[in-house]
């Protein structure tokens, strides 16, 4: 048998997802974005009598234009921290420059308060300050809690946000677009749809499945709700 080496417990004792690439965030948003707003999209236009093949032009069309605005706002916001992560490095490179002494005390000070004796505070951002490019790394760490090497891809961003969405904003249309569309059977799909994006995305993050899908299931309530009544109250007449 294999000695377990103790010092490197990530390979025997626990592992930790990858919460840096952007997909995960972004494909959680878009599915979830998707079905409701397309679910609550339906809703207020067939209760305002549209008929079915409106309803499914209207669908698509919100699918489309849904997942190009998603995709570009993910890919504009993550490549905007992105460059705000560049920024926050240049100016504590600066810093390092202008103050090298003044940086040490201070990664000193913060060491000591995270518990260690001064004098092994003092040797440890020391020993730190000999890279200059590992200091830096080091204070964005303990000071914003960001690192430079695990900046999330603005593309993976984009790509996983358009492709989750256009998936999420289909569910609900599906029964308009095979001929059988009715509000009920575009919300039932839109339900069950909710149900399992709400379950995987608990799932991924290790929370209950049950609690995460009811909750999903009521944001998504409140959105058809809210566009019900709306369209309800206008009609297709007031709207021609």
């Amino acid at each position: 048998m294999t000695p377990i080496d103790i010092s490197k417990p990530h390979e025997y004792d626990h592992r930790h997802a990858d919460v840096s690439s952007g997909w995960l965030r972004a494909s959680v948003f878009g599915a979830m974005d998707g079905l409701v707003s397309n679910v609550g999209l339906i809703a207020g236009i067939a209760a305002a009598g549209a008929a079915p093949g409106i309803v499914a032009i209207t669908g698509v069309s919100g699918l489309i234009a849904g997942a190009i605005s998603m995709a570009l706002g993910e890919y504009t916001s993550v490549r905007t921290a992105n460059e705000q992560l560049d920024k926050e490095v240049r100016i504590e490179r600066e810093a390092h420059f202008r103050n090298p002494e003044g940086e040490q005390a201070e990664l000193a000070a913060l060491f000591e308060r995270l518990g260690m004796e001064q004098d092994v505070a003092d040797v440890a951002a020391g020993q730190v300050h000999a890279n200059s490019d590992q200091a830096v790394r080091v204070h964005l760490a303990h000071e914003l809690g960001l690192s430079p090497e695990e900046k999330p891809s603005p593309v993976v961003a984009a790509v996983s946000s358009f492709l989750a969405f256009g998936v999420g904003a289909l569910i609900p249309i599906l029964p308009f677009l095979f001929g059988f569309g009715t509000l009920w059977w575009g919300l039932a799909f839109g339900g069950v749809g909710l149900l399992i994006a709400g379950g995987i995305a608990a799932g991924v993050t290790r929370h209950g499945w049950l609690a995460g899908a009811a909750r999903q299931l009521l944001f998504g309530g409140i959105a058809v709700a809210a566009t019900y009544t709306i369209g309800m109250l206008l009609g297709v007449s007031t709207l021609g």
